[in-house]
């Protein structure tokens, strides 16, 4: 399954010593280490582990600040409970990232002082937000290149070398030249003569390309320059380029070595170029603007194209659901048999689910690491299972399974959470509060132009009636054989500018966390599509299709707390799950299943 390797803290004391001897050499106060890699994605090679490698946590979000007398790790709502676990605390204080920026805690700690950074490793908002909070307290930040971690980091791992390979026409429903050919006439109406493309997974759709440089996401890490005519110029390591890629592509693109990146951007002497101050590394900024650019600031021209599904991808994520459905049945039937009699643990029943996915068609890898916990261990939102904190699956727990995979033709994540024996009824009244949260975004209906954010509060209104929250999105962008966690969509809390739109594949996910106790979370993926029209209409308005095909835990269900709609649309649902997956079965999977789909009157 090729799990990321875990880094103990144990050595964290000498590793942060030597960083310091390090920044003092090069006269600098302090250093920020991001959990981050030039293209700033969620999952990075093992060469961009700096944040693991310095600290302990693996968490796929964090800040670890530096400072010579002082040190802290910033972490959002999701991983404060892993970042007390892995963490040395004494060394790095745990600190939550949106409760407390980092920026006020080092203004008020480094007064005067000078704080590097890889310029690299930060976009430019995040360089912006912090050099405004520096100013304040006469600090100063540093680009400080190399990175002084790489300097002390002996055994740092090489860049990875994997095959960058063509994704089939079938699977992606658009040839990339008519892709390129459609961001050439954004970048002629935005008046811009290039875009500088530095996220792998914008690259992977723009090209049709797909590779495995770093875990979980089939990405080949690289850049990319588009003009406005189309032409591309791709800057990826040769070395990953397959015999047949260069016809797939076609004469549009040039492949080029990833270090004339620095000379092409020189090139672009006034000329506008497009680039994006949240995803793009401040590096390229500062080279396009020493180079004589005009720098355009806007979004990633291929988030939103990518965002918003082809037919062809709709009909491949709903096929890959169907196989994840068999696989997860199968799977929550094998856990109903086994988990009760005992023996079962975190990491077996994490394995088992792997293998059921394995066994499936266009199966390539999983799309994120199994989120396998019990009991106490389900309220770590983003808990990972290892041979150290494994567990069995006890009576009178609740068990949080967060699992998806990786299909030639979708990408798929869904959570389940499940009694192990006999719920109390604290667990059983708040399951249904989360999953009343969950039907009302399954069952939205929304004028064109809602964001995600305008619809958050319907996930959370019944848990706020018991003065009850959950510390995450209710949910994020999936991509198409792409990146579990795509944007620009979400919903949340945190505003976003970005309407929902046709086509575009979101996680609908409340959940609620009680530390030290048991942890629920019900996830399915739902796709944005037309609503049926209504007599009283005034506008156009959008509904979700949920493809995500698995039962809920009918045990946990307090029916008394549930309105007549919503039985009608969990009975609906079950009975849809029923008929799709009953032909894939056999056995005793498809009798229970159809038992854990029966109509919740029969309870």
């Amino acid at each position: 399954m090729s799990p990321r390797p875990l880094i103990s803290p144990a050595g964290s004391a000498e590793r942060l010593a030597a960083l310091r001897a390090e920044l003092d050499r090069r006269g600098l106060d302090g250093f920020l280490v991001p959990r981050a890699d030039e293209h700033q994605g969620e999952y990075v090679s093992a060469r961009a582990e700096r944040l693991l490698w310095l600290t302990g946590f693996s968490g796929s979000a964090g800040l670890a600040v530096v400072l010579g007398d002082a040190g802290a790790i910033f972490v959002d709502g999701r991983y404060t409970l892993q970042a007390e676990r892995e963490v040395d605390t004494t060394l790095f204080e745990p600190r939550h990232l949106v409760e407390e920026p980092a920026g006020p805690w080092i203004a008020e700690r480094l007064k005067g002082g000078k704080l590097g950074y890889d310029p690299w490793l930060h976009t430019e908002d995040q360089v912006r937000r912090l050099n405004a909070a520096l100013t304040r307290s006469g600090s100063e930040l540093v680009a400080a290149e190399p990175n002084p971690l790489d300097a002390v980091w002996p055994d740092q791992p090489d860049p990875p070398l994997t095959p960058a390979v063509a994704q089939e026409l079938r699977f992606a429903g658009e040839t990339s030249s008519d892709k390129r050919a459609k961001l050439a006439g954004e970048l002629r109406r935005q008046g811009v003569r290039a875009a500088v493309l530095t996220m792998p997974d914008s690259i992977a759709w723009l090209l049709n390309v797909r590779g495995s440089d770093v875990p979980r996401t089939p990405l080949s890490l690289s850049f990319a320059l588009v003009d406005d005519e189309g032409q591309v110029d791709w800057f990826v390591d040769a070395r990953k380029v397959t015999a047949d890629l260069p016809a797939h592509l076609g004469n549009g693109v040039r492949i080029r070595q990833p270090q004339e990146l620095a000379q092409a951007l020189d090139e672009q002497r006034d000329r506008k170029v497009l680039a994006d101050p949240t995803g793009t590394a401040q590096w390229v900024f500062t080279r396009l603007e020493a180079a004589g650019a005009e720098v355009v600031r806007g979004d990633d021209p291929c988030l939103l194209p990518k965002a918003r599904k082809n037919p062809t991808e709709l009909a491949g994520a709903r096929a890959a659901h169907r196989r994840d459905g068999t696989a997860l049945v199968t799977f929550l039937a094998w856990l109903a048999e086994t988990a009760p009699a005992g023996g079962v643990t975190e990491l077996a029943a994490s394995d088992h689910l792997y293998c059921l996915r394995a066994e499936g068609e266009r199966f390539r890898d999983l799309s994120f690491d199994t989120i396998s916990g019990s009991g106490p261990q389900a309220a770590i939102m983003h808990y990972r299972v290892t041979p150290e904190t494994d567990r069995e699956l006890q009576s009178g727990e609740l068990y949080l399974v967060d699992s998806g995979a990786q299909y030639l033709d979708g990408t798929t994540d869904v959570t389940r959470t499940i009694a192990i024996g006999p719920p109390s009824p604290e667990m059983r009244r708040r399951y249904t509060l989360v999953l009343k949260g969950h039907v009302a975004i399954a069952t939205a209906r929304f004028p064109e132009g809602t964001t995600g954010s305008q619809l958050d509060s319907l996930a959370r209104r019944p848990l706020w009636d018991e003065g009850l929250d959950f510390d995450h999105g209710t949910g994020h962008g999936v991509g198409s054989y792409l990146s579990v966690h795509e944007g620009p969509q979400r919903i949340s809390k945190v505003p976003n500018r970005v309407a929902l739109k046709p086509g575009m594949i979101i996680s609908n996910e409340p959940g609620y966390y009680k530390p030290g106790a048991y942890g629920i979370r019900i996830e399915n993926l739902v796709a944005v599509q037309p609503a049926e029209p209504r007599n009283n209409d005034e506008r156009k308005m959008l509904d979700l299709e949920t493809l995500t095909l698995a039962p809920f835990d009918r045990t946990l269900i307090d029916v008394t707390l549930l309105s007549e709609g919503e039985i009608s649309w969990i009975d609906a649902y079950h009975s849809r799950v029923r008929r799709e997956l009953l032909p894939t079965l056999d056995g005793q999977v498809k009798t229970w299943l159809e038992a854990a789909t029966a109509p919740l009157a029969d309870r």
